[in-house]
């Protein structure tokens, strides 16, 4: 046993304190397949962690980092070996198992997705937990029965992570795509992802109406709060929102009119605990419907020693798109 890079967080007499540091590998916790971990990403809750601006960690210390892209280099299971490239998101890590953002990971293999032919492991970590959270929102709207002929689609907090794959997607699939963002400068980064509209997210704001005038059929939002309010006051009869963040709040002040009187239907979206068979539809879809091009303009690098600062920006909403972070 041996000693890897990691970022660590350990409790405090007041809140935590969180380092880059070297972690002992005895202190790893039980799973049955050990990797290597070359690729991991920036989201909002690893923002919330490293920060510890809200206690989405439960036990210490933990390894920050809710998701990665690696190598097998020990394994137990019998689905994985040792140099199969694998991909996990959620199930905990970063909050109640040791996460990702260090130089070795051990988890359950059930955990494990292939990646798919042909992505490479940084472009799997470009899309990340917020991008395989914006397609779950597409599947969860396509089961729905949501078409692009049924109309327009709206994105909230276009310019983030879920935002940006979310209008790729959608936009590439053929929707009319709406983005809301609170920075209009990023309007033509917004059209150049395939927003065929830019709005202010100014007009969802505020107190919501039981119902207001129709505008879009269906879409994805990871705001929250008074933004999916008026989102759904908002939507076509029969149409549906995926709802996949709280970056507005976790209040909802809604009336039970847009469900009851235009059969509008709210769709939750859960990535940390998704079945298994779900999530690897999810990636062999990016695979596919995702422009890679498109991934490039949206994705920046960082290494582990940035994290933390990136950590802080990301909560202030001044990071665009992706962040790759390098691990090895």
């Amino acid at each position: 046993m041996g000693t890897f890079k990691a970022i660590r967080i350990d409790k405090a007499e007041k809140g935590t304190t969180v380092a880059l540091t070297q972690f002992d590998e005895a202190e790893l916790m039980d799973g049955d397949v050990t990797v290597r971990v070359e690729w991991s990403t920036l989201n909002y809750k690893d923002g919330l962690a490293v920060t510890g601006k809200a206690p989405v960690v439960r036990r210490f210390p933990m390894i920050a980092g809710i998701d990665f892209a690696g190598t097998v280099e020990q394994s137990s299971h019998p689905q994985w070996k040792a140099g199969d490239q694998v991909i996990c998101n959620g199930w905990g890590m970063g909050e109640t198992h040791l996460g990702s953002y260090a130089e070795k990971a051990r988890v359950k293999g059930d955990w494990l997705v292939r990646l798919p032919a042909g992505m490479s492991a940084r472009e799997a970590m470009a899309i990340g937990t917020a991008g395989y959270t914006a397609m779950l929102a597409v599947l969860a709207l396509e089961q729905h029965g949501l078409t692009p002929a049924h109309g327009p689609v709206v994105v909230t907090g276009a310019a983030g992570g879920v935002g940006s794959v979310a209008i790729a997607v959608l936009s590439k699939l053929g929707y009319h795509v709406i983005a809301s963002t609170g920075r209009q400068s990023e309007g033509g980064y917004l059209r150049d992802l395939g927003a065929a509209e830019v709005i202010d997210r100014s007009e969802l704001a505020g107190p919501a109406k039981p119902l207001a005038k129709e505008r879009w059929a269906g879409g994805v939002d990871s705001v929250g709060s008074t933004t999916l309010a008026n989102l759904l006051s908002m939507t076509k009869y029969r149409g549906a929102i995926a709802a996949c963040g709280l970056a507005g709040g976790m209040d909802l002040p809604s009336s039970v009119a847009p469900f009851i009187l235009r059969g509008v239907c709210l769709l939750g979206i859960d990535s940390v605990m998704c079945p298994i068979e779900l999530r690897k539809t999810a990636w062999s879809r990016l695979a596919s419907d995702l422009d890679s091009r498109k991934l490039t303009e949206i994705t920046q690098e960082i290494d582990l020693g940035q994290v933390i600062e990136a950590g802080a920006k990301i909560l202030a909403g001044q990071v665009r798109g992706r962040i790759v972070v390098k691990i090895v």
